[in-house]
């Protein structure tokens, strides 16, 4: 059963690897994922994807995996007598809402620190900006920024560990990817890029999607377009329960 999943993996990989042989020039860096749709049912507790390719010659690989990009408010809270309020906030633009990365060796092995921040590789140079006219001091911005990377690991969407890429034969690479169960929907973009000599030798763009399918993307279609009246819904069903429950015990 393990061989049969993994023939279509295997077939693909060795495809590339012969493409990449006869035409080195045209396409020097090959890229494709097990799965171009991720399908969130109900009982979804994650998924792990395989991310492989080929190269034409050794080089080192990093890859970066991001989820579709959202403005993402993160406000302070401080102490006001006995209650926590609400006081300063900044909004970021398009802040990917995930974010993975994996390397064949440690990035500053191979990677300038230059390329690091240009291309966006790790945490730390992730481009956040605030939206303009938020009145928030420019000093404050770091505090803000540190915030929403620690919320975002927190739920599991970042992850500042170096994931592992394996090369074989220094042309054939893999890594696997794993989705949490609170994964965002949308269009993913994985970003692969072949370093060689402290300069990025070619890159790779391979897209795809994470969806809900089922009774469950109905529900959750049904709540997101006709908010007001799944609003009314569960209410009429939560005093329906309730009072199911009450005439029951009556019963009893």
């Amino acid at each position: 059963m393990m061989v049969r999943y993994f023939q279509p993996v295997l077939a693909s990989i060795a495809l590339l690897a012969m493409t990449t042989a006869t035409s080195a020039q045209e396409a020097p860096l090959v890229a494709d994922v097990s799965e171009n749709l991720v399908a969130i049912t109900t009982g979804f507790t994650g998924k792990e994807v395989l991310l492989f390719g080929a190269t034409d010659g050794p080089g080192d690989i990093a890859i970066i995996v991001k989820g579709p990009s959202r403005d993402v408010t993160i406000r302070k809270k401080d102490r006001f007598g006995p209650i926590w309020i609400n006081s300063d906030s900044a909004t970021f633009r398009d802040v990917p809402s995930f974010y993975r990365i994996a390397s064949s060796r440690p990035l500053e092995e191979f990677a300038p620190p230059n390329l690091l921040s240009r291309f966006q590789i790790g945490t730390g140079n992730i481009r956040l900006e605030t939206v303009e006219g938020s009145g928030l001091a420019p000093e404050a911005v770091p505090e803000f920024r540190q915030a929403l990377l620690r919320l975002k690991t927190g739920q599991q969407l970042y992850d500042e560990n170096l994931g592992s890429v394996n090369i074989t034969s220094n042309r054939l690479f893999r890594t696997r990817i794993l989705f949490p169960a609170n994964v965002p929907t949308g269009t993913y973009i994985v970003e692969v890029y072949l370093f060689r000599n402290g300069t990025v030798a070619a890159a790779e763009i391979v897209p795809f999607n994470i969806s809900k399918i089922g009774f469950g993307a109905d529900v959750y279609d049904f709540a997101h377009d006709l908010g007001a009246i799944y609003g009314l819904l569960a209410i009429a069903l939560a005093v329906g329960a309730g009072w199911a429950a009450s005439a029951a015990f009556r019963r009893t």
